[in-house]
């Protein structure tokens, strides 16, 4: 059971990052920090505000890596979500809160 936990896919950047001007940033590059987002996977009983396939904004710092079936996953608890993209809202609404 994953109770008030939250199973995230991160999304694929491949290690390097392009700047807003077209500048290739290798993956070696030191950063400040940096919020990611990621997929909903799987999400626990007691979840109320995230539904699988919406998108989260969390720190990477503040996560358990775990491996499922060779597949590398993040494991979350609900309060540690800063933002969610859901495409499940009605029309007129964001889809983004905090």
């Amino acid at each position: 059971m994953l109770h008030d936990r939250v199973l995230v896919a991160l999304d694929p950047e491949g290690g390097e990052r392009k700047s807003s001007a077209g500048i290739l940033i290798p993956a070696t590059a030191q950063m400040g920090r940096r919020l990611a987002w990621a997929k909903v996977v799987a999400v626990g009983a007691n979840v109320r505000t995230v539904e699988v396939d919406d998108r989260v904004l969390f720190d990477p710092e503040d996560r358990a890596e775990v491996e499922v079936r060779g597949d590398d996953y993040v494991l979350l608890r609900e309060r540690d979500l800063h933002a969610v993209a859901a495409g499940r809202l009605e029309d007129g609404q964001t889809g983004l809160y905090l």
